[in-house]
């Protein structure tokens, strides 16, 4: 049996099992399960990995994406070494792991294809990015790599972003794109959002939500309500847990020594 599975606290209402357990009946997948290993403190990893030797690979969710790093053996350069963040770790026949960071491939590529579909390109807009967690830096780097130019927007001032209560007309004039990638607005605290001017908002903004469930939270749900396009998280988790299938099932002769 090959077993995969997602770290985290809490694990209440997890999209990467439903998904996981989906495409293993849809794809006739055989001999594969995925389980939530709900975990407070990432002291009960290396429990878990020397338990569980069917391990092929672990998503990692909230609170452990940064602090995670410290328990592996390697980092992917090209993702998670960049970003200081982990969301996939592969498991290696030997018992070593990797961290990779597939957060970053599906923003990158969701927020792309969203802007192909309405005739946009990235260069032209610049963002802003509510919140500074795992997820955020992500963002950035893909940002980065888009070229678009953003400001990080945090409660507590500093040199390289702005406080909500910062946010001036002007700067949500100048600034079309904007990202919550704090847990705000999830279920089942539908009723929160991240407090930034919605009446500054106007048609030609975009608002994107990484939250995914509830399909429209309130932030969106303020955003629509000025004319902004919005899009939520569930293409992006679609788009890297399939990074995150490919990155556990290459190189299959590993597990055959």
């Amino acid at each position: 049996m090959n077993l995969y599975g997602l770290i985290g606290y809490p694990l209440t209402h997890s999209f990467s099992k439903r998904y996981f357990t989906d495409k293993f009946i849809r794809e006739k997948i055989k001999e594969s399960s995925y389980e939530l290993f709900e975990m407070k403190s990432l002291e009960e990893l290396p429990e878990l990995l020397k338990k569980k030797h069917d391990l092929r690979g672990l998503n990692v969710t909230i609170p452990h994406k940064k602090d995670v790093i410290a328990y592996l053996d390697d980092l992917d350069d090209a993702s998670a070494e960049r970003i200081g963040a982990v969301n996939t770790i592969k498991i290696y026949a030997d018992g070593s792991t990797k961290g990779f960071n597939t957060d970053y491939y599906g923003f990158q590529q969701s927020l792309v294809e969203w802007f192909d579909k309405r005739g946009e390109s990235c260069k032209d807009i610049r963002a802003l990015i509510l919140g500074n967690g795992g997820a955020a830096k992500a963002v950035q780097v893909a940002l980065k790599d888009l070229e678009m130019d953003f400001t990080l927007v945090s409660r507590q001032n500093s040199d390289d972003c702005v406080t909500y209560e910062g946010l001036t007309q002007e700067v949500m004039r100048a600034h079309r794109l904007i990202i919550n990638t704090t847990p705000l607005g999830t279920f089942p605290n539908t009723e929160e959002c991240p407090v930034i001017p919605y009446q500054w908002i106007t048609r030609g903004h975009y608002l994107y939500d990484l939250v995914y469930n509830p399909a429209e939270t309130l932030f969106l749900k303020k955003g629509a309500d000025q004319g902004a396009a919005i899009q939520n998280g569930l293409k992006m988790l679609e788009l890297q847990a399939e990074k995150a299938w490919e990155i556990w099932t290459n190189e299959e002769n590993l597990w055959s020594i």
